[in-house]
């Protein structure tokens, strides 16, 4: 027995450390940041749901027997979260904050605050565990089934830049510790989310390893093509044309060689002339 809570208490302690150093991952992010004092076009979405994750996740160990593991680590992921959110809103573009808020709103106070008057009134003590848990642990899979996108992305453009090697790492030997804390402890909520973070981490690492060095292909979307080949007028031809379809008339002298007579032929061909010159200025 006391060997089994040492392995539990050995594999949160771990769990905890792996944790805070994926935690602090963003904080060279959040120096540039702060150092070019413009939020780069980042986006604030990841920090809303950690934040939102982890307040989940502290209300459940709240009302868990022996959940101190749990409190610690969602603790701290809370109040960087804020740090970063707080950061991130001094520097970004009144669009993006008007965002950021309309997700703090959304899930932070009003989705959290449901589920809070939910379980709290409607519950008790060992079903409002069991409510709490499978919320998280919805959650959870949520989250982690995110990295499809960066996946899907990886593989259309043969490019490992959106997806470092390292951050892969320590979220799959994350998944590794909390899997086998919750699985000592027989916490389903726990155990289970992490499979498939296991699984999607080691999917990173073998992709990572496939496309490390392959170039990166540029993916262009289809655009609407205008086909203007009927519209281009090729000026050396039409000039040409021009030169041996129209002859020009030089005006003669009448028979007392004082006057002009004026050649009809002559004066058409002008206004051809003028007409086609039209038409190539207007193309």
């Amino acid at each position: 027995m006391a060997l089994h809570l040492t392995w539990v208490f050995g594999f949160g302690l771990l769990g905890n450390f792996i944790s805070c150093l994926v935690c602090l991952a963003p904080l060279p992010t959040f120096y540039r940041i702060c150092k070019k004092k413009t939020s780069q076009g980042f986006h604030s979405i990841p920090y809303v749901i950690a934040l939102f994750s982890a307040m989940l996740w502290l209300f459940y160990a709240l009302f868990k027997e022996d959940a101190l593991l749990l409190i610690t680590i969602n603790s701290f992921t809370f109040f960087m979260e804020i740090g970063y959110i707080f950061m991130y809103l001094l520097y970004a573009t009144k669009k993006d904050k008007i965002l950021t808020f309309k997700l703090l709103l959304l899930f932070n106070v009003f989705g959290f605050g449901l589920i809070c008057v939910l379980t709290r009134f409607l519950t008790q003590r060992q079903k409002r565990v069991q409510v709490l848990g499978w919320i998280c642990m919805t959650f959870s899979l949520c989250v982690f089934v995110a990295p499809l996108f960066i996946v899907r992305k990886v593989i259309r453009t043969k490019s490992v830049e959106f997806m470092p090697f390292s951050l892969s790492f320590f979220l799959t030997l994350s998944a590794v510790m909390w899997f086998f804390y919750g699985f000592l402890k027989k916490d389903q909520f726990v155990a289970v989310p992490n499979i498939l973070g296991l699984l999607f981490g080691i999917l990173q690492m073998v992709l990572y390893m496939i496309y490390r060095n392959s170039k990166k292909v540029v993916v262009v979307e289809p655009k609407l093509k205008l086909d203007i080949s009927e519209h281009v007028v090729d000026l050396e031809k039409l000039g040409a044309a021009i030169c041996s379809e129209i002859a020009i008339g030089i005006p003669k002298l009448n028979d007392g060689g004082d006057g002009i007579i004026e050649d009809q032929n002559a004066k058409e061909q002008t206004k051809k002339i003028m007409k086609a010159m039209d038409v190539t200025n207007k193309l």
